[in-house]
């Protein structure tokens, strides 16, 4: 598994490391200009979750799930605590991050190098919209190809819109690390068409079983937890939002307005929201 690292103190064993973890189709180069700001204050690890950006494919598709990846990221994270001991441990978890965020800082008992002190969920909970999961269905894994980087990042816009307003500049910043070159020229998406595998088995009825254990999972968060929504977001209803903050970690809620799913916490408001609840005293 591959993973980005910022560090701006001058200290690359600093023992605050926050990490970053994307959403479904994403990769961990969505974090630059979030990352940028925080590693002024702690050592960043922005991982590519296995399928997707420059880590492995997965042999087996139905692997491709969040008790994998939540053990890829146990594994990660030993291995940053042996490069230099963590003593703070904070993530921000977009969409699918946020999801295995849960399942880290929600099962007491794992062997983490700290517990999870901070959890920033963007744009998700435990009860995920099916019109949302059905929307995402429609394009996941579908095969691609792309003659330039600018022809991508529009067919990613017009996928994409919900993420909010961007510059052109943003935008195709977001887009090139999404991008890999294909043998025959052109360019195709950075992840395992595979991914799909899973996501097509699931039924309403096996959805609405898994929304079970993330609220089980959720209840038992410790952590101080901030949740960010975009205001016209499909995936998080606000009555899903509002309960988030009545049980559990009764997480603080930040909702943005023009956004849909989901906040891609490049804009400053967002990326302020994010630094602001990550530097508050304990």
């Amino acid at each position: 598994m591959a993973y980005w690292e910022w560090n701006a103190t001058g200290d690359p064993q600093h023992p605050h490391v926050i990490v970053c973890v994307h959403g479904l189709t994403r990769q961990g180069r969505d974090f630059d200009v979030l990352a940028q700001r925080l590693a002024r204050q702690a050592r960043v690890v922005c991982p590519d979750v296995a399928g997707r950006g420059h880590s492995d494919w997965l042999a087996d598709p139905m692997a491709y799930q969040v008790p994998q990846y939540a053990a890829d990221m146990l594994a990660l994270l030993a291995q940053v605590h042996q490069q230099a001991p963590i003593t703070t441990l904070d993530w921000v978890g977009t969409s699918m991050g946020g999801l295995i965020g849960m399942a880290i800082a929600g099962q007491p008992g794992l062997p983490l190098p700290a517990p999870v002190r901070r959890l920033v969920l963007n744009d998700v909970g435990p009860a995920i919209a099916w019109q949302a999961l059905q929307r995402i269905g429609q394009y996941l894994g579908q095969p691609v190809r792309f003659d330039s980087q600018e022809q991508a990042a529009a067919a990613l816009w017009a996928i994409s819109t919900s993420f909010g307003p961007h510059t052109q500049a943003q935008w195709l910043a977001l887009s090139q690390p999404m991008l890999r070159p294909l043998p025959g020229g052109g360019f195709g998406l950075h992840y395992d068409p595979a991914l799909a595998v899973p996501f097509k088995t699931m039924t309403e009825e096996t959805a609405l079983a898994g929304e079970a254990v993330l609220w089980q999972l959720y209840d038992q968060i410790q952590a101080r937890t901030l949740l960010l929504r975009g205001a016209d977001s499909d995936l998080l209803t606000a009555a899903t939002a509002q309960a988030m903050a009545q049980r559990g970690p009764r997480a603080q809620r930040v909702e943005f307005a023009g956004v849909g799913h989901a906040p891609t916490l490049v804009a400053d408001d967002q990326v302020a929201a994010v630094q602001a609840f990550l530097q508050e005293a304990a």
